[in-house]
């Protein structure tokens, strides 16, 4: 077991470990750390933990120092310069005629490299354009192409649920999300209705995905023939996955009624519902599925 601090860069952003030496540190303190990318300043989200050896990557870095006045002072500057190092790098994109669309600007704590994403269609040669930047900026520049999903989580909004991105809030990482998990809780596969403001299939289709199939594989399917407990056959029209009831046509003296059970008063074969997903639909709604497992800010 080794002692460790977590780091976080950005809000909702991935949580990286360090080794606190002998360092006094409490949740939320901000920290002055050495990573891949230079100095950086963080917030500690998780104090003092004891993990497995097997749970990190080695070599552990350490804590160089608690943030100070002076440190956080440095911080404000630096978000100044890059208000300002964003309108440059504007100009200078206009100026090359580059296809690509400038998301962030971003300064390392010890200003030794200066960072810009960006979002695009293709490849971009941005070679002359960087030339430019460290002619003005002198300091390492390093353009970084992300996704549409990255870009939603720098910029923020409020979602269709009336709340802050997930992404932006909490979500440090982004899952994989299919169609199949839309159609799996029978939503509208309606374009407009299940992607998020990225243009991608919403990530909180992910977070019931595992409930509606497990209750899924408890129902009949439609059109199947089931037994109800005092032997009676009939022919399922519906079912109510939350509610776990399932409406069934009867053959009640001569007539056909439809009656409803709860999924534990019938006796069916058990087998797990597929979700089919027609070729109209894969068309439709290829644009929106979006197999990226990570974000690539930190």
């Amino acid at each position: 077991m080794i002692k460790v601090v977590g780091v976080r860069f950005r809000a909702a952003g991935k949580i990286y470990y360090f080794d606190p030496m002998d360092l006094e540190i409490e949740l939320n303190d901000h920290v002055i750390v050495e990573t891949a990318r230079g100095v950086e300043y963080g917030q500690v989200v998780i104090a003092n933990k004891m993990i497995e050896e097997e749970a990190i990557v080695s070599p552990l870095k350490p804590v160089m120092r608690v943030a100070t006045d002076k440190d956080e002072e440095q911080v404000e500057r630096n978000h100044e310069k890059e208000k300002e190092a964003f309108k440059i790098c504007l100009e200078k994109i206009a100026k090359h005629g580059l296809e690509m669309k400038l998301v962030d600007a971003e300064y390392t704590f010890d200003n030794n490299k200066l960072l810009f994403y960006f979002t695009a269609d293709g490849r971009i040669d941005f070679r002359e354009l960087v030339k430019d930047l460290a002619a003005v900026f002198r300091t390492r520049i390093e353009l970084r192409q992300i996704g549409v999903r990255d870009e939603t989580k720098v910029l923020g909004g409020i979602g269709i649920c009336g709340r802050e991105l997930c992404c932006k809030t909490f979500l440090p990482e982004f899952v994989p999300v299919s169609i199949k998990m839309a159609k799996e809780q029978s939503l509208s596969l309606n374009p407009t209705k299940i992607s998020g403001l990225c243009g991608r299939l919403m990530c909180c289709l992910k977070n019931e995905a595992e409930t509606y199939e497990y209750l899924n594989s408890r129902l009949p399917a439609v059109g199947e023939i089931v037994t109800t407990r005092d032997g009676r056959k009939g022919e399922v029209s519906s079912v109510s996955v939350l509610k776990q009831q399932v409406k069934v046509l009867m053959d009640v003296g001569g007539e056909i009624e439809l009656e409803e059970f709860h999924v534990n008063e019938l006796k069916f074969k058990p087998k797990r519902r597929k979700v089919q997903v027609t070729a109209e639909e894969i068309k439709e709604l290829a644009s929106l599925e979006d197999k990226e497992g990570s974000s690539k800010l930190s």
